[in-house]
């Protein structure tokens, strides 16, 4: 029988010590990275979760040290939401939906917004009712959501990391993507935007990895494919971050951006703000 999956981080976890500390039987507090909360009960310094799951004091205590890690609890197991192989990938809570990190760099904004707005701030950009969207690299799976919860009535993701899809699959914040109006690939988009028709889609999210992981997902021939499979008339949000200032003093914006129109996009607006472009066809 399968047993319920808890999810904690330092934040819920200081909570729980803190009633422990002062004698109380109980505490309310989010076990699922913020989408609810609900009652863990106290006893003889343990936390009890359900009649299969608890943590004694020096296990919380444990977590508690280790800020910025998502632990997933399933009966008395615990592990960490993460992967170490030739990257080191993890779910970084915040307070609001987990973002993820690759390398010490978090895919999405975090200072001051929640990861799940930030998502949709990109794809309130470009993405329309009964729209089929293009999410070139899918992540956590967040755009796609927000394009379906827009009124997308098809979306494509494509993710090419193994570990990536694992993490999502851990991720409560993730569980949306997957509905019947979700197409999951798994490839490497640079290869795979080649075999799609042209002008099959309305829209488009590009949100790669940082430049320096994937600086071939920020070039003119890669950005060819993109506005060929898109429709007349279709729109590219491209996230971009700004990693660094190029030699000629323009910013990485404003050089990514001359790099559409150089493809062909015929309005193309740097937006600062979300740290990415827009561009239409």
């Amino acid at each position: 029988m399968s047993r319920k999956r808890y999810y904690l981080w330092a934040g819920p976890v200081e909570h729980i010590l803190k009633a422990m500390g002062e004698g109380q039987n109980q505490v309310t507090v989010s076990t699922d990275l913020n989408r609810s909360v609900s009652t863990v009960a106290i006893h003889h310094g343990v936390a009890i979760f359900d009649a299969h799951t608890t943590l004694d004091k020096q296990q919380l205590l444990g977590i508690a040290k280790k800020k910025w890690r998502v632990f997933i609890l399933e009966g008395n197991a615990v592990r960490i939401a993460e992967s170490r192989d030739t990257h080191y990938r993890k779910l970084v809570p915040t307070e609001g939906a987990p973002t993820l990190e690759i390398d010490g760099v978090k895919m999405h904004r975090s200072k001051g917004i929640d990861p799940f707005d930030d998502a949709r701030e990109k794809v309130d950009q470009v993405v329309k009712t009964g729209h089929r969207v293009l999410d070139t690299c899918g992540g956590l799976g967040y755009t796609a959501i927000w394009s379906l919860r827009l009124g997308a009535r098809e979306v494509l993701s494509v993710e090419y990391d193994n570990s990536i899809e694992l993490l999502r699959r851990d991720n409560p914040w993730s569980q949306e993507l997957y509905d019947q109006r979700t197409t999951l690939v798994s490839a490497d988009i640079f290869g795979f935007i080649q075999t799609l028709p042209t002008g099959t889609f309305d829209s488009i999210l590009h949100d790669p990895p940082r430049f320096s992981l994937a600086g071939h997902l920020y070039g003119e021939d890669f950005y060819e494919q993109l506005h060929r499979v898109l429709g007349k008339g279709g729109a590219l949000f491209h996230y971009t971050g700004m990693p660094y200032i190029v030699r000629r003093g323009d910013g990485f914006l404003a050089s990514t951006a001359k790099r559409l129109r150089s493809v062909g996009f015929g309005i193309v607006i740097p937006k600062q703000g979300i740290l990415g472009v827009k561009a239409v066809k």
